[in-house]
């Protein structure tokens, strides 16, 4: 399986989450991120699992999901994509117009 994320040291502090991501600390406001936990108790949300693959964390006490990804606001492509005018160009390099 191949890890999308390193995800490690979990913890709440007040109404924030801390998490180390890839080797950095990182911080998110709860209410940035998911009212559920915003309002959950201390066990409701120190009940998770992180998945091993590092896609995202679980709360089964709450029903809750966050992908990693979506926290940190990137995303992963696992097809290159030629452009939309890539013919025109072809064709026209093909006609001696590039």
């Amino acid at each position: 399986m191949k890890k999308i994320h390193s995800i490690g040291n979990l913890r709440f502090e007040g109404k924030n989450l801390f998490l180390t991501i890839d080797g950095e600390e990182r911080s998110f406001p709860l209410y940035k991120i998911s009212s559920v936990l915003d309002n959950a108790s201390d066990k409701e949300r120190n009940t998770f699992e992180i998945s091993p693959s590092g896609y995202g964390i679980h709360w089964p006490l709450l029903d809750e999901d966050i992908s990693i990804d979506g926290l940190i606001g990137t995303t992963h492509s696992h097809a290159k994509k030629r452009p939309h005018n890539i013919r025109f160009q072809d064709d026209a390099l093909k006609n001696g117009r590039a």
